[in-house]
């Protein structure tokens, strides 16, 4: 089948390597030439997804906070029925310390592997009472100092509560980066460190959000809606899933994706 009109030639030596599930970042692009492509295409993720938020429900820091803590291995919808309950019955960090644990599991059953998150829950209430007077700290410094806090939850909170731009390196993040070919580190860290370098720093949040949108809803893991992606003209991975339009639509699982040029 032919490809849509606007998906650019791809380099044979990215093509080859996503074809056979290597990497298709390119050491021969320039930096220059990398951070004008990432930029354009972020400026395309934000035409694709103007809905892109956090999707995890809250209303303070200390919500959010435990929000993404409990959204490990599970999906942001199930702890969004759960927390209402939750924050309903343990509405600050001093009422969740304090917690009982046989409620606190019974209400965490749903997000799955509940006694270990009950665990972490605590633990983080009861560290937030003793360094911080009860209250979420505004600093990456001070949140990654929690219990069950990394770099991907203090960015989410700092991002979200704070208004302190940070990129959120989740799964979805991870996995479409390394697509577009603008890194082929798989730590975490080290991902946040390039795509830091390619993304300006005042756009990490909104960014962040659009590339998870976008990984969720069209840049599937197993297979990518290649032919109905908005990306595909700066993609080196074009191709790694159905290129037929009407095809790669069926996969879209929203109608946010859309050929904007």
């Amino acid at each position: 089948m032919s490809s849509p009109a606007y998906a650019r030639p791809v380099p044979p030596r990215a093509r080859r390597a996503a074809a056979r599930g290597g990497s298709p970042f390119d050491p021969q692009e320039t930096p220059l030439a990398r951070t004008r492509r990432a930029r354009r295409m972020a400026r395309e993720l934000a035409l694709i997804h103007p809905d892109a938020h956090c999707e995890l429900d809250f209303t303070t820091a200390f919500e959010l906070l435990v929000a993404t803590v409990l959204s490990a291995q599970t999906t942001d919808k199930t702890v969004n029925r759960v927390t209402p309950t939750l924050f309903a019955k343990y509405p600050d960090a001093r009422a969740l310390a304090g917690a009982d644990r046989t409620e606190l599991e019974e209400i965490l059953k749903p997000t799955g592997f509940f006694r270990a998150k009950a665990n972490s829950v605590l633990g983080l209430a009861q560290a937030l009472l003793e360094r911080f007077d009860g209250e979420v700290p505004g600093r990456m410094e001070d949140l990654v100092t929690l219990p069950g806090v990394g770099r991907k939850t203090a960015n989410v909170v700092l991002g979200n509560a704070f208004d302190v731009p940070g990129l959120t390196v989740d799964t979805h993040f991870g996995r479409l980066v390394r697509r577009f070919g603008w890194t082929a580190e798989e730590d975490p860290v080290k991902v946040e460190a390039e795509v830091a370098e390619l993304i300006p720093k005042r756009d990490w949040t909104m960014f962040s959000h659009r590339v998870i949108f976008h990984g969720r809803r069209v840049c599937h893991a197993k297979k990518a809606a290649c032919g109905a992606c908005g990306l595909a003209r700066w993609c080196p991975s074009y191709g790694i899933g159905p290129t037929d339009p009407e095809v790669a639509t069926k996969l879209v699982k929203t109608p946010a994706a859309s050929d904007t040029e």
